[in-house]
């Protein structure tokens, strides 16, 4: 496993340099140096407390996905452009608007400046350059392809946040919606009911049975607000520790393929970063059970990311992609296919960005029906609820003569 170290040198000037190197070990720095004009005058492990410190990043910052698309493209830009990569992340150091990632990129820029690959200097921060990022990046150093590689990892970056707006627009608005029943609901429980049960007080008589059920319910609620309260909170929190774990994820995963109307949502998007993951990664020059394994980290389904682990160990054993997909009813049977006449014809990335393009064409038309179908149904469902309880206050109304004699 390549190790930093830390070296002196001497130039052809005589003079005294200082940096860092990734390399295999003593020798193979040694090499590489000699390689690059120096005469090596001392060479010597990184301590860990020195790298820790380098690629230590404050919590509570966070990079977004447009920013980090953003300095991908303008760095494949001005690296296709002629700019040495050090200019390049010197100017973007200072134009980059996103000020943490500006710091990010200035450390990125002194590992490059004292000789680190641009790859090793991004894996130092991985909170903000996910291992996609990072081995495409030492893919596109290794075929001298950097620009191009950028370039892609720019437009996947930027497809995977269009793909995250899309699903956000169709699951905001029936959640704003139910938020506004919930609380119309809750208003009505505490402060209207209360009013109407007074006066059916006063009247005496025997109430129909959904405004019992009502006045029930609002007292209930009233006198044990803090108890719903407590409950719904220690509910929130469970579910959000329960989730938080591996196995509690993967429920999720498997629930959320599993709704009625969401569910082939969920998977159309699973699946779309899939293929556009595994597709961009082969044809960058990663290699197969590397790119396997990246896209199960990054394919944001546990479903599909077991599923991916079982294609990845079967690959290793000698067999094809298409074979142990065929195995798992996440993958339809249009995308082993596509995949088996990629591997035949020796085209499997080009298959794999065609099927990333039909499902992002097939997410957009889903949230647009989406959209169009539930917006009448929660609008009947909000007129049903409070419809229900105005129906339900005032039946009494009706025999209020009876209630007064």
């Amino acid at each position: 496993m390549p190790v930093v170290f830390e070296y002196k040198v001497r130039d052809a000037q005589g003079r005294l340099l200082a940096g860092s190197i990734e390399a295999e070990g003593v020798a193979a720095a040694a090499a590489r140096l000699r390689s690059m004009g120096y005469l090596p005058v001392q060479i010597q492990p990184r301590r860990e407390e020195v790298l820790k410190k380098e690629i230590h990043i404050p919590i509570g910052r966070a990079v977004k996905v447009k920013d980090l698309a953003v300095f991908s493209r303008q760095l494949a830009t001005m690296v296709s452009s002629g700019l040495s990569l050090l200019r390049a992340l010197t100017i973007l150091e200072e134009q980059t608007e996103n000020r943490f990632l500006a710091r990010v990129v200035g450390q990125v820029r002194a590992e490059v400046e004292k000789g680190t690959a641009l790859s090793v200097a991004l894996s130092r921060h991985p909170k903000v350059f996910s291992n996609l990022y990072v081995s495409m990046v030492k893919a596109g150093e290794t075929g001298g392809i950097l620009d191009s590689v950028l370039q892609k990892l720019a437009e996947t970056l930027e497809a995977d946040l269009s793909l995250r707006q899309k699903i956000k627009s169709a699951m905001t608005y029936p959640a704003v919606v139910f938020v506004l029943v919930m609380v119309v609901l809750a208003a009505i429980l505490l402060f209207v009911v209360p009013i109407f049960r007074g006066l059916y007080a006063e009247l005496g008589g025997t109430l129909p049975l959904p405004t019992r059920v009502l006045l029930g319910v609002s007292a209930l609620v009233t006198r044990f607000w803090y108890l719903w309260f407590g409950a719904a909170l220690a509910l929130g929190v469970g579910m959000r520790r329960y989730v938080a774990t591996s196995s509690g994820r993967y429920q999720l995963d498997v629930l959320k393929l599993r709704l009625p109307i969401f569910g082939k949502l969920f998977q159309k998007t699973a699946l779309s970063r899939f293929a556009r993951t595994l597709g961009v990664l082969l044809r960058s020059g990663v290699p197969i059970l590397q790119a396997l394994d990246i896209v199960a980290e990054t394919v944001n389904n546990g479903v599909v990311s077991r599923a991916v682990r079982d294609v990845q160990a079967s690959v290793g054993q000698g067999e094809s992609i298409a074979k142990p997909m065929a195995g798992h009813k996440v993958f339809p049977p249009m995308v082993v296919q596509m995949v088996a006449v990629g591997e035949e014809t020796g085209a499997v990335d080009s298959m794999l960005e065609k099927i990333s393009h039909f499902y992002d064409q097939e997410v957009e038309a889903a949230v647009a029906a989406l959209t169009s179908l539930i917006e009448p149904l929660l609008i009947a469902f909000m007129g049903a609820v409070v419809g229900g309880i105005v129906v339900a206050l005032y039946m009494p109304m009706f025999n209020i003569i009876n209630l007064i004699r």
